[in-house]
């Protein structure tokens, strides 16, 4: 069978930059997938994209679907024939819909019966009739929130479509793909190649590309963009500060990058570099420089999309775009300066934090109180806990966090150090946002670690009090980012002194008669027990594994991490399956006990051997274990209890738990609640498969 390179091309206007990466891995998914699941063998697919176009290039592959035979089953033999074995009309009917008669059916016989069958064999159609269609399929699948129209058409896409382009080998493929009628025409470079080009063949998409100054290969521009970053900074003996997004981001925003260089008046240096840094990536797409301490340097890189002749014509005029925001946040910072911290407290009355919760000085009024008595449980100075509680939200209120919102923390440790504040309090309202994302460094210090709890617990109890509680996707109050953040600063730290309970209670009591809801308590507990699934599958950890914990409730998140790792080192045991067996069968057993389950066993009741030494294996388990136990090393509580696997398996093989003896009976089962409860001091093994 023919085959040949397929090159699909959809030209458009400038497509969002942040959007593009996505879009393009979404067409090619999707195109190749419809191609497959049309019979369409193929050996490689390529993706393309840039600002004004997302492309797929298909290799080898082949100029015709494969055909097949297509069964298509009738009624059953004896609906299809009545007792004279005459065809019913059944048969009949579903014969003439397939074009044959009833004598031309084959038959189809399973275990179930028999049925009439006609197996019709359907020849696979041209690319060329199909393409256009998929295509317009593959597009409607793109992630596109919002699409648009343009012109008098009924088109809808993420931008403007111009042109179109669809080659299989050197001809191409007519048809109408978004109401643009397909050719060989690609858009060049927007200044340096505007008359675009004309493609010859499909496998010279790339090439021909390059020739119009274009880069097609998102991640090929993203490599040159990033040598060339690193070129420049090392003419420069500076660092770029790392910003994968960025670099993505600004991938998707030229076709032909060029590295320049520019500076700015090292005068704005003596504003914190924070603020400097932010207007530099976010508002002009700028690489900001540090030297080797972390300074930042009064230089920074930029990616333009035009190769000129004069390029110190275009690094002034970055250098000019560049002055005046940084002129501002210099303003910012020196009027700031102006108002301590604490005199902007009052102000923050003015702030919402939620309706029924109060203003943010209501929030801070708690974290502070709730700072400082975890503080000390900490043994940590409560004192500086207590005082960046008050202040932690302080520069909400400031000029340079309204107009830059990422910076708020960064700048409150900044004006706390101006105003005289101690070192641990400027410290620890800077690290109470942190964690701010996942894998994000976390507060350095006790204090910083006790007012970062007291913020997301307030959150937590505050919107579950008032009966708010995150359903499925809603979770205005990213109160499941909080939570995580609360559990990774405990167990990371490994702040073993912390029980989600009493953390809980602390909190509520901040709050006083102002929490409406019932069970606030439980609630709150639960859901933060309940992220440490999501946590934990995200380091690979089985479900079951977690499940086995979360059965037994602890609510130290050291504690609940360390049984975690040891029943996850317990599971790839040798004796884990059997124990884990055992153990459901001893659950399985107990659970149709009515009443008070029996607790003690009596040894003169023990009249068969095998269950006299599960009865010493038991105590010799629980010897064995007790120190561990109470170290909260449960590797080593479980490694000792796996001893128990043999005299366990003799046990169940040759003992008959429900004796006719009432006091028999209640012995052995007081031996397995025995065996049970040893195992059930760490997790419920009985969950792991």
């Amino acid at each position: 069978m023919q085959q040949n390179t397929l090159l699909v091309e959809i030209g458009t206007e400038e497509l969002p930059p942040k959007a593009l990466k996505g879009l393009s891995e979404a067409f090619t998914e999707a195109l190749s997938s419809l191609l497959n699941d049309n019979e369409f063998s193929f050996a490689a697919v390529k993706s393309f994209a840039s600002p004004r176009r997302l492309a797929v290039q298909v290799k080898e592959l082949s100029a015709q679907q494969k055909d097949k035979v297509v069964e298509k089953r009738g009624p059953a033999v004896n609906v299809a024939f009545d007792d004279n074995g005459n065809a019913t009309k059944a048969a009949e009917g579903w014969a003439r819909g397939n074009g044959i008669t009833v004598a031309d059916a084959e038959r189809l016989v399973t275990d179930k019966g028999e049925w009439l069958l006609y197996k019709a064999e359907v020849k696979g159609q041209p690319l060329a009739e199909v393409l256009p269609d998929l295509v317009n399929q593959a597009l409607k699948k793109l992630p596109i929130p919002k699409p648009m129209r343009w012109g008098n058409g009924t088109a809808q896409f993420i931008r403007p479509v111009k042109t179109v382009t669809m080659m299989f080998g050197d001809a191409v493929i007519a048809g109408t793909v978004l109401d643009v009628q397909a050719g060989n025409y690609i858009q060049g470079h927007r200044f340096h190649a505007p008359q675009g080009a004309t493609l010859a063949h499909a496998d010279d998409y790339e090439t021909t590309l390059e020739e119009i100054w274009v880069i097609g290969d998102f991640d090929k521009r993203r490599q040159r963009i990033v040598e060339g970053i690193a070129t420049l900074a090392n003419e420069l003996n500076g660092q770029v500060i790392e910003d994968n997004d960025l670099i993505d981001e600004v991938t998707a925003l030229v076709e032909w990058p060029i590295a320049l260089s520019a500076s700015f008046d090292k005068k704005f240096l003596a504003v914190p570099k924070e603020p400097l840094i932010v207007t530099m990536k976010d508002d002009q797409r700028y690489f900001p420089l540090e030297d080797g301490k972390g300074n930042l340097l009064p230089a920074f890189i930029f990616i333009t999309n035009i190769e000129s002749k004069d390029p110190a014509q275009i690094i002034s005029g970055n250098e000019k775009v560049v002055r005046p925001r940084l002129a501002d946040a210099q303003f910012f910072f020196e009027t700031d300066k102006k108002t301590t911290l604490a005199a902007r407290v009052d102000g923050l009355g003015n702030i919402l934090f939620q309706k029924q919760l109060g203003s943010i000085k209501d929030k801070s009024a708690r974290i502070a109180q709730v700072a400082a008595e975890i503080a000390k449980q900490l043994e940590t100075d409560a004192t500086v806990a207590a005082r960046a509680g008050l202040l932690c939200k302080a520069d909400l209120s400031s000029q340079m966090v309204l107009e830059f919102p990422e910076t708020q923390g960064v700048m409150g440790m900044h004006y706390a150090r101006h105003d005289g504040e101690a070192k641990g309090v400027a410290e620890a309202i800077f690290e109470h946002y942190l964690p701010r994302f996942s894998g994000d460094a976390l507060p350095a210090t006790k204090a910083g670690a006790a007012v970062a709890i007291a913020d997301k617990l307030d959150s937590l109890v505050g919107i579950f009090g008032i009966g708010q509680v995150p359903k499925g996707d809603r979770d205005p109050f990213a109160l499941r980012r909080a939570a995580i953040g609360l559990l990774r600063i405990i167990v990371e730290g490994n702040y073993r002194s912390l029980d989600l309970e009493k953390l809980v209670a602390v909190s509520m009591d901040s709050f006083g008669a102002v929490l409406t809801a019932d069970n606030v308590k439980a609630d709150v507990v639960d859901f933060l027990l309940g992220r440490f699934r999501a946590w934990y599958q995200e380091q690979g950890i089985a479900v079951d594994v977690i499940q086995a914990v979360l059965a037994r409730r602890p609510t130290s998140p050291v504690d609940f991490d360390q049984r975690v790792h040891a029943v996850t080192a317990f599971r790839e045991l040798p004796e884990a399956e059997a124990l884990a067996a055992a153990n459901k069968r001893v659950s399985n057993i107990l659970a149709k006990v009515e009443g008070q389950l029996p607790q003690v066993v009596t040894d003169s009741l023990l009249s068969e051997a095998p269950e006299k030494d599960l009865a010493k294996a038991i105590i010799a388990a629980r010897d064995a274990s007790s120190a561990a136990l109470q170290q909260g090393n449960y590797a080593d509580a479980l490694k000792a209890l796996a001893a128990l696997q043999q005299p366990v398996d003799v046990f169940f093989e040759n003992v008959m738990v429900n004796a006719d003896d009432d006091a028999v009976r209640q012995n052995r089962l007081a031996l397995l609640n025995q065996l049970r409860e040893l195992f059930l001091q760490i997790a419920d093994i009985s969950i792991l498969n």
